[in-house]
């Protein structure tokens, strides 16, 4: 099993954080600085859609923070107990567009509830002012 790779830049200090836990927890790591492997993080930045750092490669699994990870203990758990994905790429996205799917669904239902909720309130507001 190869390193992760860490893609980071001088400035970040929650990547200056990640790298001491990963190398206190003895989880070895190559760190790629942005600003010297730009075609490649660009690359990921270009299939992710998300330009932060650190981002996390490792065994073709990219772990965006914020998106895949929110803190240093989870991104760090995610590498201690990393096994390759039994199922195929192409299965894992359709997994996942699903669960996307799912939860916007959720989200929009309970917009709409919200939504339904204010206009009722609104509404009673408006009755009492009429009648007053």
């Amino acid at each position: 099993m190869s390193k992760p790779i860490i893609y980071t830049n001088e400035t970040c200090a929650y990547c200056k954080s990640v790298k001491e836990e990963l190398t206190k927890k003895n989880i070895e790591f190559e760190e790629r600085l942005t600003s010297e492997f730009t075609d490649e993080y660009q690359a990921i930045v270009n299939m992710t859609g998300i330009p932060t750092v650190p981002t996390v490669k490792h065994d073709d699994e990219l772990y965006v923070s914020g998106r895949d990870f929110q803190n240093i203990e989870q991104l760090t758990n995610l590498l201690l107990d990393f096994k390759k994905p039994p199922y195929s790429e192409s299965r894992r996205a359709l997994e996942r567009v699903k669960t996307l799917n799912y939860h916007m669904n959720t989200a929009f239902g309970r917009l709409d509830q919200l939504l339904r909720q204010i206009e009722t309130k609104l509404n009673i507001e408006d009755e009492h002012k009429s009648t007053d």
